[in-house]
């Protein structure tokens, strides 16, 4: 069945996403899916049950700030439940303590019958068990790619080519901003100094806390340990310790030892429980995770089979991310294993 897409948000992953599908070419094309709904806070709500015009909203909202054609008067859980979307893709503002309003806007869609696909880690950090039975009991998909290492396939990987093994560990390099911070460091640069380079670099945000404290990584291990490995882990919590406490002196220390700092999440199970926490590393130079620089990410499973494997590619950006959304959606039409 081609998927009529209800859009809840429309930044920078959005517009991203429409760019993607407007211009359709190769496997995109073949997705064959249409954009009948986007509800923004910004922007407003706009519905066409026969299709959007993609090109005419990103114009709008970047000429004008807002939809001017095709308007309702809908906030985004009435545009979940009225407009004729088969699927929803859940992309507002990520919170990490409440989940809010993303998990509303993924309730009410599986509730209503409508797969969700979202890129947004709140609800699946806090809500991942609940959600996902809620999608089973409605016969409905909950797919998330995007929440871990960006358009990285992690998840993919993990169900599909890694199906035939038991992974008994993770562990994994899983925010780009302290990763970059953390080597400017080791190339001689103050702490204060590597993060405003990482603001000016569009890699951190004005208000960085949820990277550097390590809980945009924390929600990633959680996701991981829970989706991944049966896990009920709670990110409020699991052990948690960022970057700031780092100094010169650990920096240079480490390298004289043979050894880098990185921010590491980890999950294993030990006893027959689940243990995770995130919280910098020294690692040997030997290991794969110390040579990952600047702001890609990395992730090594252990196995059963074939003991670690280790994938790294981007871990964050609109296209990337956009692209994640674009690999569920290819598995709901089934076009993916």
């Amino acid at each position: 069945m081609q998927q009529r897409l209800a859009l809840v948000g429309f930044g920078v992953v959005g517009q991203a996403l429409a760019s993607l599908l407007a211009d359709a070419a190769g496997t995109v094309r073949a997705l064959g899916c249409r954009v009948v709904a986007i509800s923004d806070l910004r922007f407003g709500t706009v519905f066409d049950p026969a299709g959007l015009d993609l090109v005419r909203c990103l114009a709008e909202v970047r000429h004008h700030g807002r939809f001017t054609t095709d308007t309702r008067n809908w906030d985004a859980l009435t545009m979940i439940r009225e407009s004729n979307g088969t699927a929803v893709v859940e992309l507002s503002v990520t919170d990490l303590v409440t989940g809010e309003p993303a998990t509303s806007h993924c309730r009410v869609a599986l509730e209503a019958g409508r797969n969700v696909v979202t890129c947004n880690k709140g609800p699946v950090a806090l809500h991942h068990r609940a959600l996902s039975a809620l999608a089973a009991t409605h016969g409905m998909q909950f797919l998330y790619e995007g929440t871990v290492m960006s358009g990285t396939p992690v998840f993919n990987l993990a169900r599909n080519c890694l199906a035939g093994t038991t992974i008994t560990g993770l562990r994994g390099i899983l925010n780009g901003t302290t990763n970059y911070i953390l080597g400017a460091m080791e190339a001689g640069t103050g702490y204060a100094a590597a993060l405003a380079a990482a603001q000016a670099a569009g890699y951190a945000e004005a208000n960085p806390e949820a990277d550097v404290s390590g809980r945009d990584a924390l929600a990633k291990v959680v996701i991981l340990a829970n989706a991944l490995m049966g896990g009920a882990l709670d990110p409020a919590t699991t052990p948690c310790e960022g970057i700031t406490g780092i100094t010169p002196h650990d920096i240079a220390r480490a390298a004289a030892e043979g050894c880098r700092y990185k921010l590491i999440g980890t999950v294993a199970r030990r006893n027959g429980e689940l243990e995770a926490s995130v919280r910098p590393m020294a690692l040997p130079l030997s290991d794969p995770l110390a040579g990952v620089g600047g702001v890609t990410n990395a992730l090594t499973f252990t196995t059963d089979l074939l003991g670690e494997t280790t994938i790294v590619g981007a871990g964050a950006g609109p296209v990337p991310t956009a692209y994640a959304i674009i690999a569920d959606l290819l598995k709901l039409e089934g076009a993916v294993g």
